[in-house]
């Protein structure tokens, strides 16, 4: 039980004994004592105050008499008004680190057979185009919430859908049909995601050349100018082409499929290794080609049930009007389904494949309103979870230059991204003279984990709702609120730990006087499990990283005061190095929350 629990049990017992309340939990809070005045914990006594018929400063004083003399943690109080502040006897600190100690996920609650099923989506590629820098987040951000929520005690299936379908598609195809002479992954060197993305760009570049061409026809056919860009871009023979191919892929023409799997296996086989180097992955992989057809299903028995109607054109839609909403397209008139479709054709095989409890969709803000109708549509079709589904909402990601390397010019590839700051982590680790005394092997896998965790941390430790700027250079920083300062506290602390290890110290409990700054380590390592409870309440990792930095920095304070390796006796070195080593437990286990690798040498 922690020293909280023990005084919310012992608070509750006063209020009892003192004036016959049978207090709830809710009545009981606690919060951490402000900085200026005396104390650890501070108990708010005003939910008791009715009761009592007292002033509040009178009850602070009887609940706080009752707790040094019965609680077993409390040694003294003050009050400040109705608040009550708790001093914490020393030897209570001391049983509390050694009870985290006996615990390697002190904090982390573990899945039962009844924990809850929640299912998060996250990464949602296209695979006419690689990853790239809003990929990088989406990634991260799901990675880092399956892990939180994981740590909160539910069972969790990670899950991606893949959009391997649709004219996007086909435009990638028709170009590679067109100028790709027979080019593969192997004959071109390069990635296979990377090479369709390619084709996807130079498809544009034509594309965008036949609109030019065939809107000066028509103004000088005397159609004005707005009209005749419009009517360009629909009768532009690309975009002509392409739209016939996605009808024949649609009707399953077999010279259409065959080019179609054949590119889709290149792009897959270039995601898999930028998902490997960022250290994510899935329990189960959807593909749109085969959810559209189970939407289309799903969007009929709608209409048949009357959710749903069909338009002269043949279109089908839903009318969402009642709700605040406008209509919203299902099926376009020449049959072919949209995004909304395969979503539903998705959540139909994912409850048939999984008993969900709740499901989590991590995708960009530029789609609030698609999950606010896809919500709605899904609890009409009778998905029990499509009602509460969260979609978890984040901001657009960018760079002080806008791009760092781009093949298209317009957006930052993610493999070029995490090159770049690995070769930015070795650079800046050469010129500190943090690889001293390293091997070559070694030094590359250093900079890898701190590049990696760099990127990792400047990005997840932004609350996700807001959009950021991404700074590489600051993100490298060994000072400050970044991940390679977190690590290098961690690599530091494994230092001490096997410098004491040689000197035949061990880290252990002893009946030490504690020094204030030990003290409030202490407390903040034990706040560890109510960061991960309130990241997962709020579905925030970046709680996780506020509360890493915060403990890092903690650490690093007590450290440049007290010496653990040349403490004053032997039983100080012993609880120093228990306490030190408790922090870089927490530091361990946070940063793996977020996906983020710490070094043991560095």
């Amino acid at each position: 039980m922690s020293i909280e629990q023990k005084i919310q049990e012992s608070a509750k017992a006063a209020a009892k004994a003192l004036y016959g309340i049978d207090a709830d939990e809710k009545m009981v809070q606690l919060q951490k004592t402000r900085s200026e005045f005396q104390g650890n914990l501070t108990l708010v006594v005003f939910p008791f105050v009715k009761a009592a018929r007292k002033k509040p400063e009178a009850v602070a004083e009887e609940i706080g008499q009752y707790l040094v003399e019965n609680s077993g943690v409390v040694s003294e109080y003050n009050v400040v008004k109705g608040f009550l502040n708790l001093s914490i006897a020393q030897a209570a600190w001391r049983e509390l680190l050694e009870e985290i100690d006996s615990d390697e996920h002190y904090g982390e609650k573990k899945a039962d057979d009844n924990a809850p099923l929640v299912m998060i989506e996250y990464s949602s590629p296209n695979t006419n185009k690689p990853l790239h820098l809003g990929h990088v987040r989406n990634n991260l951000l799901g990675w880092a919430l399956a892990q939180v929520m994981k740590a909160n005690g539910n069972k969790v299936v990670k899950t991606n859908i893949v959009n391997d379908r649709g004219i996007h598609i086909c435009k990638s195809m028709l170009a590679w049909i067109k100028w790709g002479n027979g080019e593969t992954p192997e004959t071109a060197g390069k990635k296979g995601d990377h090479l369709i993305g390619d084709y996807y760009v130079a498809f544009d570049k034509h594309y965008r050349e036949e609109v030019k061409a065939l809107t000066a026809q028509l103004i000088e056919g005397g159609m004005a100018e707005e009209e005749a860009t419009e009517k360009a871009k629909r009768e532009a023979p690309l975009i002509v082409e392409a739209h016939e191919m996605l009808v024949k892929w649609e009707n399953n023409d077999p010279e259409v499929r065959a080019l179609w799997k054949k590119m889709n296996e290149w792009v897959y086989a270039g995601f898999d290794q930028t998902y490997k180097m960022m250290g994510v992955s899935f329990d189960k992989i959807y593909y749109e080609s085969d959810t559209y057809l189970e939407g289309k299903e799903k969007v009929e028995e709608g209409l048949k049930k009357g959710f749903f109607y069909r338009r002269d054109d043949g279109s089908v839609w839903a009318d969402l009007t009642g709700e605040g909403l406008d209509e919203k397209l299902l099926l376009r008139a020449d049959g072919t389904s949209v995004y909304m479709t395969q979503d539903i054709g998705t959540a139909k095989l994912r409850f048939q494949d999984y008993p969900i409890d709740q499901m989590i969709y991590v995708v960009g803000n530029e789609q609030n309103y698609h999950f606010q109708v896809l919500s709605i549509l899904l609890d009409k079709l009778g998905f029990k979870w499509g009602k509460d589904l969260v979609h978890f909402s984040y901001g657009m990601v960018e760079l002080p230059n806008g791009k760092m390397k781009s093949r298209e010019g317009t957006v930052v590839d993610a493999d070029d991204l995490m090159a770049a700051m690995i070769a930015d982590a070795r650079k800046t680790s050469d010129e500190l003279g943090k690889f001293d005394d390293m091997t070559e092997q070694e030094k590359q896998e250093v900079a890898r984990i701190v590049g990696l965790g760099a990127l990792k941390y400047f990005i997840l430790k932004v609350d996700a709702r807001k959009n950021m700027l991404f700074n590489p250079e600051e993100s490298i920083d060994f000072n400050g609120n970044t991940g390679p300062f977190i690590q290098y506290t961690y690599a530091r602390i494994r230092s001490i730990l096997r410098k004491a290890e040689a000197q035949g110290l061990k880290a252990e409990a002893a009946t030490v006087a504690l020094e204030q700054k030990e003290i409030d380590l202490i407390q903040k390592i034990s706040e560890y499990g109510v960061a991960v409870q309130q990241a997962g309440k709020d579905y925030n990792p970046a709680g996780i990283a506020a509360y890493c930095y915060e403990l890092t920095k903690q650490f690093n304070q007590f450290y440049h005061d007290f010496s653990i390796l040349n403490a004053d006796n032997e039983e100080q070195k012993k609880f120093r190095l228990l306490l030190a080593r408790n922090v870089a437990k927490n530091i361990r286990n946070g940063m793996a929350l977020l996906g983020i690798e710490v070094p043991e040498r560095m």
